[in-house]
């Protein structure tokens, strides 16, 4: 199961960095927060859109369900962002 943690210079993300834990039938993106963290489980049937916000040196993962739900994870490597949209397409 591959699994992708933002970097901790991108912004928002320095003492909390985001996750996504991607497997067969999930995609898992976890929040930290300063008790714990807050996990979104998405199945990958229900995933209607993914796409890349990208900056200077960073980028965003935006993943959009069929129903609506829209997922940001920020701060990823551009390389890490790629393979990501590689292996939810």
């Amino acid at each position: 199961m591959p699994a992708f943690t933002a970097h901790r210079l991108s912004s928002d993300n320095t003492l909390f960095p985001d996750r996504l834990e991607i497997d067969t039938v999930n995609v898992t993106y976890y929040k930290g927060n300063v008790f714990g963290y807050q996990s979104s489980i998405i199945v990958r049937s229900n995933i209607a859109s993914v796409s890349i916000g990208a900056g200077i040196f960073f980028a965003d993962v935006i993943i959009e369900t069929i129903g609506g739900k829209r997922i940001v994870a920020s701060g990823f490597k551009k390389a890490d962002s790629k393979k990501i949209i590689h292996l939810l397409t």
